[in-house]
């Protein structure tokens, strides 16, 4: 038996099942990492295999690809070290944005604006186009619709998210009741690293989903239940 053949082969088998294990992950990472494993078991194949020899041109293509990925990794891992957050972050990251892998949740910190608002200020209007997604750190507003106030926003609530997937207008006017703070994000900057980065744009719809059931969960109702009659025939 050609143990060189066989090796080769196994080789190729083992660069396809590489390839297709990195697609199916969503670490850009591990799938570099993989990506490398699997340049360098093509290059044993391409090698060891072809009988008139080895492949040369390919074999040389792979090795590109192989140090484009390692200069990558080189730099996600700069990137993902060495992370600090301030007090408020850390409060962040440990409570709300948990799913978030450190290095996305700073990601998402370096194009946040810290601001606040005075009791009566507006955030949103009803039926005007918002620009920003807002989340309330500390405070509560009033949640107004043809001006009655239907519910309330506290620590955690997202403002403008509604709006932000479904691309329309503000659904309800937003009305600080106590002094608050709160962080928003430019729309566009928001949408833009979202569309980059595919895991933090699925972690952020997971979040928004919770903070909407949270607000379902609180709202008051809309009707009031009626006592029934019992009709009686004399």
């Amino acid at each position: 038996m050609d143990y060189t053949l066989l090796i080769g082969q196994l080789s190729g088998h083992l660069a396809s099942i590489l390839t297709m294990v990195a697609y199916l992950l969503r670490d850009i990472l591990w799938l570099r990492l993989l990506t490398i494993l699997s340049c360098f078991a093509g290059i044993a194949f391409l090698y060891m295999v072809p009988p008139k020899g080895p492949l040369w041109q390919p074999i040389w293509w792979n090795v590109v690809f192989a140090i484009i990925n390692i200069v990558q990794i080189a730099i996600i891992i700069k990137e993902r070290t060495g992370i600090e957050f301030t007090e408020e972050e850390k409060e962040l990251y440990e409570t709300l944005f948990k799913n978030f892998a450190p290095f996305e949740f700073m990601k998402l910190m370096r194009i946040t604006q810290w601001r606040q608002v005075a009791p009566g200020e507006v955030l949103a209007t009803e039926g005007e186009p918002l620009s920003e997604v807002m989340m309330i750190y500390n405070g509560r507003l009033s949640v107004e619709r043809s001006g009655t106030p239907f519910a309330e926003l506290h620590d955690g609530n997202f403002i403008g998210e509604v709006s932000f997937i479904s691309g329309g207008a503000a659904t309800a006017t937003v009305r600080a009741i106590e002094p608050t703070r709160y962080l928003a994000w430019s729309r566009k900057q928001f949408d833009g690293l979202l569309n980059r980065n595919p895991s933090m744009r699925l972690a952020m719809h997971a979040l928004f989903s919770s903070d909407l059931s949270r607000k379902l969960a609180r709202r008051k109702p809309s009707f009031e239940a009626k006592i029934p009659v019992t009709l009686q025939h004399k």
